[in-house]
C-alpha cells in the first residue's frame, strides 16, 4: 500500500465525481501524479510501465493480435482485431493503413516470430502514440491474455515530470477506483529513490471535470 491513506484517496475521487458536470458519454477518472526532483529525460527518471489494474474500467479496450497458426484462429474468437502473416507484409510501405491500426488498437499483442515484421510495419505508427507492440509467444491462450490486457493501463513519463493514465470509470464504485489508484501508484513508487519526497502532488478528475488534490498526509 502507498503512504498516502486511503481515506484521503477515497474522498477525492468522490469529490471528482460529486464535481464533474454530467456528458452524453461515460467519462474516465484519472490519476495524475506529479513527481519532484525526477528528470524525465535521464534513464533513471524515465518511468516505461504497464500496470494491471484489479478492476478493469468499465470502457471498450480495443485489442489487437498479429498471429499466425493456431494462435491466430483462437485469437479471432476473442480479439477486436486480428491480423496474419500475409495482412501483415500487405502492409509494408502503407503508412495511411498503418496509423490506421495504430488509432484503433488500445494494444497491439504481436507473436514473438512475427515480432520483426510487425516492428518494421506497425512500430512507427505505434511508437510515437506509446503503443509498443507487445511479444505473446505462440502456445499462449488468447483469451487469458485479451482478459489481462483489458485491465491494462501504460505509466510514461514524457517531457514533463508527471505519470498520467485512466484508473477508472465515472459508473465504477468509489473503493475500486481507489484500488485501482494505489496499484497504480505502488508502481511508480518502485521506480523512485524517495517516493514520499519525489511524489509532489496526486491530482484525481474525470474526463471534464475539476482536479482534485488528494492529500498526501
Amino acid at each position: 500500500m502507498s503512504f498516502i491513506p486511503r481515506s484521503n484517496m477515497e474522498k477525492a475521487i468522490e469529490e471528482a465525481l460529486k464535481a464533474s458536470p454530467k456528458r452524453n458519454f461515460k467519462q474516465s477518472v484519472e490519476l495524475i501524479v506529479v513527481l519532484r526532483d525526477v528528470d524525465p529525460r535521464s534513464p533513471q527518471g524515465r518511468i516505461r510501465e504497464v500496470v494491471f489494474l484489479p478492476h478493469p474500467p468499465r470502457k471498450p479496450v480495443k485489442i489487437c493480435i498479429v498471429a499466425e497458426g493456431d494462435l491466430e484462429m483462437k485469437a479471432k474468437e476473442v480479439a477486436d482485431r486480428v491480423i496474419n502473416r500475409r495482412e501483415l507484409q500487405e502492409l509494408v510501405g502503407n503508412r495511411k493503413a498503418a496509423k490506421k491500426i495504430a488509432e484503433y488498437c488500445d494494444w497491439v499483442l504481436v507473436q514473438v516470430n512475427l515480432m520483426p515484421l510487425a516492428g518494421r510495419v506497425l512500430g512507427p505508427a505505434l511508437g510515437p502514440r506509446g503503443k509498443p507492440p507487445v511479444p505473446v509467444p505462440p502456445n499462449a491462450d488468447p483469451a487469458q491474455i485479451v482478459q489481462r490486457y483489458r485491465s491494462a493501463v501504460r505509466l510514461r513519463t514524457k517531457d514533463q515530470p508527471q505519470v498520467m493514465c485512466r484508473i477508472g470509470t465515472e459508473d465504477m464504485p468509489v473503493n475500486e477506483i481507489a484500488d485501482n489508484a494505489y496499484k497504480v501508484l505502488q508502481a511508480i513508487e518502485g521506480k523512485l529513490k524517495n517516493p514520499r519526497h519525489n511524489i509532489a502532488r496526486v491530482i484525481v478528475k474525470t474526463t471534464m471535470g475539476p482536479p482534485v488534490e488528494v492529500k498526501l498526509r
